[in-house]
């Protein structure tokens, strides 16, 4: 897979003149520009002349990252040698996320199933140290966002 990133400045080169291996080979880039974690609330969904449009989850994740969109140019230019990319337009789209997760063979997780996987992650010591967070809602949010990080990280290791 690192050959195949080492090259796409070259690729980006040779097929300057062909849109859709342009678009194609920004796609790849992109996933290397946002990494892992933000590959999975976001899909490049088309390149306009330098316009690049990108699906994402929720209105907090468009705004998230139109904060960063200076930072994510800079980076999928690097990987490509070149100016391709000028502009992101951010667009909130589940529909284009679950199908992207979908193809990907992951599928998204029911909410009541999720929460059950969270708890179970959590040690007692965790919830123990978490009594310490007088508003019991904001207890409840850390604790699930704790027991799905631990989730994530065991589901990654296995």
């Amino acid at each position: 897979m690192e050959d195949l990133f080492r090259i796409l400045p070259k690729i980006a080169r040779e097929f300057e003149g062909s849109n859709d291996v342009r678009q194609e080979v920004v796609f790849a880039a992109w996933k290397r520009a946002v990494g892992e974690s933000l590959s999975i609330h976001t899909v490049p969904f088309s390149l306009k002349e330098k316009r690049l449009v990108v699906s994402v989850s929720d209105d907090t994740w468009k705004r998230h990252l139109e904060s960063l969109a200076g930072q994510l140019i800079f980076k999928l230019n690097s990987l490509l040698g070149q100016a391709v990319v000028t502009f992101i337009e951010f667009r909130v789209d589940e529909a284009a996320l679950e199908r992207h997760s979908r193809n990907l063979g992951r599928e998204k997780v029911p909410n009541g199933e999720l929460e059950k996987t969270a708890m179970a992650e959590l040690s007692p010591k965790l919830t123990k140290s978490a009594e310490a967070i007088a508003d019991q809602e904001l207890r409840s949010q850390f604790l699930r966002a704790a027991g799905i990080c631990l989730a994530r990280k065991r589901r990654l290791s296995d």
